[in-house]
């Protein structure tokens, strides 16, 4: 055997080799998706079920067709109401079954008022633009203080633990009940792409529930991961002679001693009590 197939051989069993030990340390050490809060996009190695929703219409309220609606809250048998618009903006108690306005607070003109919040004994009200929250006391409407925060406010709800608050993107902030410093944050995703403009929020059952801005659509989503976890459709809740005069759905209240879950919009006429029902 000449010296130059010998080397031709060697250098053949070289690189069987150095394939080989590429191989052994590239097969299994890839590491899986995880949950955390930097990986949002949707993927099938979650335990997270995913499902769409339609309704049934259970009962029928009505509502203040003036009321730019911007945050709804259920408590203690009454609904509480944040307005929007500035020199129409407005904190309110209104009775359900009646629609009748047992209580306001007016914002100064120079405020659009948008998400409202209660927690514990405070009622805690956005603004859109201003970058000033108000909290108030739950029974007064007595104002204990302001605070800031640096993005716009659309959209306020709680975990039990920390408010979630909405910013009119695909973003959604986590802030201390006291502080109101941003605590941690999520992306929201659908099938890769960012779900933005989510507005109203409500935290029922361990998820968020966000109005997403100009559709009839309210989407889910997981408070560790931000994936969505399925779409609630509610197109044709108002006659189209009731739309010629009303604005879009925004308004999400959920009463959670009776599982009621309440829905309407800005100037809507109407506020409905709804089952999901899930979508084969």
């Amino acid at each position: 055997m000449s010296r130059f197939s010998k080397f031709i051989i060697i250098l053949i069993i070289l690189l069987i080799i150095i394939l080989s030990i590429y191989n052994l340390y590239n097969i299994s050490d890839k590491p899986e998706p995880t949950d955390s809060k930097n990986s949002n996009i949707p993927n099938n190695s979650t335990n997270e079920t995913f499902k769409n929703f339609t309704y049934e219409i259970l009962n029928t309220y009505p509502h203040d067709k003036n009321a730019f609606t911007q945050g709804l809250v259920f408590d203690d048998g009454v609904l509480y109401e944040g307005t929007g618009l500035r020199g129409q903006s407005s904190l309110r108690r209104v009775e359900l079954d009646t629609g009748n306005i047992l209580q306001i607070h007016n914002l100064s003109s120079q405020f659009f008022g948008e998400g409202i919040t209660i927690f514990g004994n405070r009622i805690i009200q956005l603004t859109w633009q201003s970058k000033i929250g108000f909290v108030y006391d739950k029974d007064t409407f007595e104002l204990i203080q302001e605070f800031n925060y640096s993005t716009e406010g659309w959209g306020i709800t709680h975990d039990g633990d920390r408010l979630i608050m909405s910013d009119g993107t695909e973003t959604v902030y986590f802030l201390h009940p006291e502080t109101f410093e941003v605590v941690d944050e999520i992306k929201v995703y659908y099938n890769g792409e960012p779900v933005k403009l989510l507005n109203e929020l409500e935290y029922i059952d361990g998820e968020i529930y966000a109005n997403v801005w100009q559709t009839d659509q309210i989407v889910k989503i997981a408070p560790k991961s931000g994936r969505v976890t399925g779409w609630i459709i509610l197109t044709g809740l108002l006659t189209p002679e009731e739309q010629n005069t009303a604005n879009v759905l925004n308004g999400i209240a959920y009463d959670a001693e009776a599982e009621r879950l309440f829905v309407t919009g800005k100037r809507w006429p109407k506020m409905f009590e709804i089952e999901l029902i899930p979508i084969d």
